[in-house]
């Protein structure tokens, strides 16, 4: 990435396609229209159909878990010395897996003969950095449920031209002009950086979507909001949308007003993990619907792994049906969110199962020191930095401290690269403390958020960008 920022305009777009047309390699393949035909016949399946489904496939992943990945076969071989005759053929013999465990040793994990896998990298809900490994197999899989269940759904396909407002610096820090995004070919995908969205910037954003011909939106929920509360702000004509998803952050309501508003268009969210062990997305009646050939989902209590009731939230315990190369059984990643009551239908007329709602995705917002909401702090944690959790708080617009819980061979060089980044972010003028400490507070659900705000009504003060600007003469 520090070469990426190195390089010209012209050699950027080029490195962009480069690096576009290997993930769509990776991503899709003659298979995927199959594949996404055969989802989209999913959709009417009713509940029997689905549970058998789910059994067969979790009887399988269970066997090949226990039988080819150290970590479980170990972890089955030392019970059985132990006296411990439970069979493996049944999920609630399992433990609950811990980000931590799979942090520390992440290649446990993977199967004995598993094909090619690419490693990835992901810091999640609680900025606990891990290391992933899936194959392409699982790759085309999951993104065929994305371009069935999100584009499709939504009239739109992987064809047609998109811009992401993602937490990628895809342009240098400083730069006061315009071009603020980057073409990538490969992917159709106009990658926007979502640290240079102003007022004066605004009508240039919708020039490039007009240039480009962009017909839908995706991103963090914070940068398309920033993006339409300016351009309405200026009171500019955005040109319209097919439809704008979210991705990582959900949608707060005042947000998908105004983003509905400005774009002209549907506003969708959408949930999933980078480990592929659940998903989801959102309607057109506006019901988030379950992924449920992602993986075998639990609900479970705090603090005791009993299953929660009917319609009641609970932390979301998956094993994933995907990534045979890298099984997660009883993943605990952080989520919570609430299913609805069996019996419950959708207007959509699918018979997929229905999030009520997600309990565990939304931060507060966090502002630069101009006022302007932003995303993606946490890409200051990878697994670079020997950590098992951070956090970062925002004090005043100037100043910010992140909370690291530290692992062996953490040193001031970690705590100074973590500064730097969030700089880079947010510009040279803020401060940031990185103080380091035993444990970060979970709160009363069980969890704790990846970003805080102790600005004025914890950071809301930023549904409206006016609002936000007059925050921040007043403030820090």
């Amino acid at each position: 990435m520090d070469l990426y920022r190195r390089l010209p305009g012209p050699f950027q777009t080029f490195a962009a396609g480069i690096r576009g047309y290997q993930l769509q390699r990776r991503r899709y393949g003659k298979e995927t229209e199959a594949l996404v035909a055969q989802a989209l016949e999913r959709d009417s399946w009713d509940a029997a159909r689905w549970k058998r489904y789910r059994e067969e496939r979790l009887a399988f992943v269970l066997h090949h878990a226990a039988t080819r990945v150290p970590f479980y076969r170990d972890q089955w071989a030392r019970r059985r010395r132990d006296g411990d005759r439970a069979s493996w053929e049944l999920l609630a013999n399992w433990p609950i897996l811990s980000k931590n465990a799979v942090r520390e040793a992440p290649r446990a994990f993977v199967a004995d003969g598993a094909d090619r896998q690419y490693e990835t990298s992901t810091s999640g809900t609680t900025a606990t950095p891990l290391r992933l490994f899936q194959s392409r197999e699982t790759l085309v899989a999951w993104y065929a449920l994305f371009e069935a269940r999100i584009r499709r759904w939504n009239g739109v396909n992987l064809r047609d031209r998109w811009a992401h407002l993602g937490g990628q610096r895809v342009i240098p820090g400083p730069r006061t002009k315009p071009p603020y995004w980057v073409w990538n070919p490969g992917m159709n995908q106009l990658y926007v950086s979502t640290y240079h969205i102003r007022l004066d910037a605004a009508e240039a954003y919708l020039e490039a979507l007009r240039r480009y011909r962009i017909r839908y939106l995706f991103g963090y929920a914070s940068a398309l909001f920033a993006l339409a509360g300016a351009v309405r702000e200026r009171g500019l004509q955005a040109p319209p949308m097919a439809v704008v998803f979210s991705n990582a952050e959900a949608f707060y309501p005042f947000q998908r007003d105004v983003i509905s508003e400005v774009f002209q268009c549907s506003v969708r969210d959408t949930w999933g993990q980078a480990e592929i062990v659940s998903g989801g997305s959102e309607c057109a009646s506006g019901t988030m619907h379950f992924w449920p050939e992602v993986g075998e989902t639990e609900w479970l209590h705090n603090g005791v792994d009993e299953p929660v009731g009917a319609g009641e939230s609970g932390r979301m315990i998956s094993t994933g049906f995907l990534n045979l190369g890298m099984p997660l059984i009883r993943y605990d990643g952080g989520d919570r969110s609430t299913l609805a009551a069996p019996g419950v239908s959708c207007a959509c007329g699918r018979g997929l199962p229905i999030i009520r709602s997600l309990d565990g995705r939304q931060a507060d917002i966090i502002l630069t020191p101009d006022g302007v909401p932003v995303g993606g702090l946490d890409l200051i944690f990878h697994p670079g930095i020997p950590m098992r959790e951070g956090q970062i708080i925002q004090e005043s617009l100037l100043r910010f401290r992140v909370k690291v819980v530290p692992s062996s061979g953490f040193a001031p060089r970690h705590s100074e690269e973590m500064s730097r980044g969030l700089r880079n972010i947010l510009g040279d003028r803020v401060e940031v403390v990185v103080e380091t400490v035993d444990s970060i507070p979970r709160t009363a659900a069980g969890k704790f958020v990846i970003q805080i705000s102790l600005l004025k009504d914890r950071g809301r003060v930023a549904a409206y960008p006016e609002k936000s600007r007059e925050f921040a003469r007043s403030d820090g």
